[in-house]
């Protein structure tokens, strides 16, 4: 495991990917090199979010997650409180990034030097592959999200499929969509008929009125790993956004 140092409660808002990034490649969830993508594309980097299931990385993760959704859009501006009242972790990648999430947002507040609460009214909720038939039942776990305003956390946006199908759940149960978080944005096109990326093709399906950000992206990459993984890495990076970047 790396000794990388891992983001406080208050983490610089400024400063979280650097600290993430170089800890990410240290522990091979970031790697480069020759990957067959299933669009067919070869990427020359990789990402394994099965790979954050360690103290550390999930801590640094989370960290990174919070200083994302403590700034505006997902907060108001004028009093810092949350725009939405349940994150909402898809089955199964976003399970334990909902959890840690919330749990480093309340470790924040109550840290800081003026405790405001502002994170208290906020839950979490993931759904089951499966509705269970038996004991409390249903298809959610956590809070329910009738009524709500939900915040959608995720590792990463490929064909959208899974983000379709979070939001339908969200709406099923009577919540309302009120953003999207992802770990990781491609920054590349669809395809060759969609000059979108993955994210701007999501935030039009929402009818343009949602926001969506990601963590880190492939700009990120580039602009922060140079000195980890050599001008190499960095220009075959720079060549394949050149070759399949988004508009």
């Amino acid at each position: 495991m790396s000794t990388a140092t891992i983001p406080p409660p208050a983490a610089d808002k400024e400063n979280y990917k650097s600290t993430l990034l170089p800890l990410l490649v240290a522990n091979k969830v970031l790697t480069f090199g020759s990957f067959v993508l299933k669009s067919g594309r070869v990427s020359p980097y990789f990402f394994t979010s099965t790979l954050l299931h360690t103290a550390p990385l999930l801590r640094a993760t989370a960290a990174a997650f919070a200083n994302v959704i403590s700034s505006p859009p997902f907060v108001n501006a004028d009093d810092g409180t949350p725009t939405f009242d349940v994150i909402f972790g898809p089955a199964y990648k976003g399970i334990p990034l909902c959890t840690a999430i919330l749990n480093e947002l309340a470790v924040r507040d109550a840290l800081a030097p003026t405790s405001r609460g502002i994170w208290d009214s906020v839950s979490y909720s993931f759904n089951r592959k499966e509705a269970k038939d038996h004991g409390e039942g249903g298809n959610i776990v956590g809070a329910p999200l009738k009524g709500k305003r939900v915040l959608i956390v995720d590792d990463v946006i490929t064909a959208g499929t899974a983000l379709r199908e979070a939001v339908s759940i969200i709406e099923k149960e009577g919540g309302t969509v009120a953003g999207v978080v992802v770990l990781l944005d491609r920054e590349e096109r669809v395809s060759d008929t969609e000059p979108k990326s993955a994210i701007g093709v999501a935030e039009r399906d929402l009818g343009g009125n949602v926001p969506i950000r990601a963590v880190i992206g492939l700009s990120d990459l580039i602009e922060t790993l140079g000195d980890q993984i050599g001008e190499e890495e960095i220009s075959r990076l720079k060549e394949y956004r050149a070759r399949y970047g988004a508009e």
